[in-house]
């Protein structure tokens, strides 16, 4: 991921959609699932945050979903076994039914 401070947005949002009794998900495509292998968020540290694993188990624990598209990890050779165990590994569909059944989305 070459830009890893656009992760920190979606989570920190995720966390507060929670906060506010909404239900949130994240669905991760394309090279947006390398940060989901196990040991990648470690890694990644922006300014004074908290390292992203870190902001990723405080979104877990909020009670958010995350999804992984399986086709990605198709399309980069990722198999199920290379990322967190928490994460979904998920067709498409279910990012078109997820955006179906929500009353809003974001993009990141």
């Amino acid at each position: 991921m070459n830009t890893p401070e656009r992760l920190y947005s979606p989570l920190i949002l995720a966390q507060t959609a929670k906060a506010m009794e909404v239900d949130a998900a994240i669905y991760f495509l394309g090279m947006a699932i390398t940060v989901m292998k196990r040991g990648e968020a470690e890694k990644i540290k922006v300014g004074n945050f908290p390292n992203l694993k870190q902001v990723i188990d405080q979104t877990m624990a909020a009670g958010v979903e995350f999804y992984i598209c399986e086709a990605s990890c198709q399309l980069i050779g990722l198999d199920r076994g290379d990322f967190i165990p928490e994460a979904n590994i998920v067709g498409a569909a279910t990012l078109n039914d997820l955006v179906l059944e929500a009353d809003g989305t974001m993009w990141f």
